[in-house]
């Protein structure tokens, strides 16, 4: 069909009186949509040139009072218009802070990764490398769902360790590191528990052996060589259920896992040596697993040395006879600034 007779079938159409009203519908939607989109465009600060104390000031205090967006629209202005100044500098870890409190991981990660890339021997990177850290710690998800997260947590986790093995930064991670292990090895117990209940136990063994291989400190390792002691019954190999439950009562003989397989040896003809000494119910929680904003380590204060003015001391004056008393308020101490305002 040519291009006149293209025209001439929608000139037919917009003659038809029944299909005026549905154009001009369509038409008014295409509108409508047209504008809903624009206005989900985020809005950005217009360029106005201004001086960058002013600029960061701003974002510190809009850091203060828990505006993350607004924060980071100043930061980032920061950047703009003085990219080469100490401000810029220490704006990228206020950005990165900011994207992090609002949840924002992905873009709290990438300024980390910036500010690495560009400053890897100043010493706030050691800080970038720890909020990275804690990003892809705080999207661990529950062991029933995917873990790909966890196991990201941990390799920044350890990298933090590794690299400032003396920092406040590397103390916390250790402690987050146990908890990434615990959720780790909470998630091998729950396959290995399924594959019990469906009989397959050869599968289970394997990860119940995994748990006490590599998460052997963690709270679920008891549990683990339980049910290896139960599994390995099961299957009627006698020593190796043994051998488990020697490990078991020789780590644990106040556990009421020990408890548990010492009964089902004992109902099987095999009575371990140690007897044990757990007298109440097995635990049904495990370490707790939180995401605690509160407990993360605030950005580094970076102050500007001041050289001090050093004078003469004026020589002693004679005391005068009597010293007057006066009621003279006590001058207020000054108030502290935040963490956000660096440079004094």
């Amino acid at each position: 069909m040519g291009a006149r007779s293209v025209l001439e079938v929608k000139v037919l159409v917009v003659r038809n009186s029944w299909a005026r009203p549905a154009l001009v519908a369509a038409l008014c939607a295409l509108a409508v949509a047209g504008c809903a989109g624009k206005g989900k465009k985020k809005p950005q600060l217009a360029y106005e040139e201004r001086p960058v104390e002013l600029l960061y000031a701003t974002g510190a205090d809009y850091m203060d009072r828990r505006l993350w967006n607004q924060a980071v629209d100043y930061f980032g202005e920061v950047e703009r218009q003085h990219p080469y100044s100490e401000w810029a500098r220490r704006s990228i870890l206020m950005q990165a802070f900011a994207h992090y409190e609002s949840n924002n991981y992905a873009e709290a990660i990438a300024d980390a990764d910036r500010f690495i890339q560009l400053y890897p021997g100043n010493p706030a990177a050691a800080y970038a490398h720890y909020l990275k850290a804690v990003c892809y710690f705080e999207q661990i998800v529950d062991v029933g769902r995917d873990q790909a997260a966890t196991g990201q947590a941990l390799d920044n986790l350890k990298d933090v360790v590794q690299r400032y093995p003396n920092t406040e930064y590397a103390t916390d991670a250790r402690l987050k590191i146990d908890m990434v292990n615990d959720q780790l090895a909470g998630k091998e117990m729950t396959i290995g528990r399924y594959y019990l209940r469906q009989g397959d136990t050869l599968a289970a063994i394997n990860r119940f052996k995994g748990v006490v291989d590599r998460y052997q400190t963690t709270s679920h390792t008891p549990e683990a060589l339980y049910r290896l002691v139960e599994a390995y019954l099961t299957l009627g190999l006698v020593e190796e259920a043994k051998k488990n439950g020697a490990v078991l009562g020789y780590n644990y003989p106040g556990d009421p896992w020990y408890a548990d397989a010492y009964k089902l040896l004992t109902s099987s003809g095999l009575k371990p040596a140690v007897e044990p000494t757990a007298r109440g119910k097995r635990g049904l929680f495990h370490m707790p697993f939180r995401h605690d904003k509160e407990q993360t380590i605030k950005p580094p204060s970076e102050a500007k040395p001041v050289e001090a003015k050093t004078e003469a001391a004026p020589p002693p004056a004679a005391a005068p006879a009597e010293t007057p008393k006066t009621d003279a308020p006590a001058e207020k101490p000054k108030k502290r600034r935040s963490i956000f305002h660096p440079f004094g």
